[in-house]
């Protein structure tokens, strides 16, 4: 499978209870593309149709486009940032545009205070 950073896929997340992210839902690949093929896992960050979640720091807004596969307007849950395994990923989604891409890893950047 050949994956990039900036993509998205459909994935299944286990109940786990809490506020963790569960269920089938889709993720946006933030992890770099050096490691993507020698490692099993992936850096994702899950995705929300939950507009109330964009309230929260470490959240982006995302509209739906030709592009991105998404059908709602969704919120990218970064500061929900987490390693998956490979195989849970179920179907490709699509793609986010750089500047989106630029702003995800800006407020990743943020939240661990790599920049102001």
């Amino acid at each position: 499978m050949n994956l990039s950073q900036g993509e998205m896929y459909w994935v299944a997340f286990p109940a786990r209870g809490g506020t963790e992210r569960q269920g089938q839902r889709p993720v946006l690949i933030v992890q770099g593309e050096t490691c993507l093929p020698s490692l099993p896992t992936l850096w994702v960050v899950p995705i929300t149709s939950h507009l109330r979640a964009v309230r929260f720091p470490g959240t982006i807004r995302i509209d739906p486009d030709d592009s991105n596969g998404l059908t709602v307007l969704s919120v990218c849950l970064i500061l929900q940032l987490q390693a998956i395994d490979k195989r849970r990923l179920l179907r490709w989604a699509g793609t986010i545009t750089p500047a989106q891409l630029d702003q995800v890893l800006a407020m990743l950047d943020r939240l661990l205070r790599r920049r102001s």
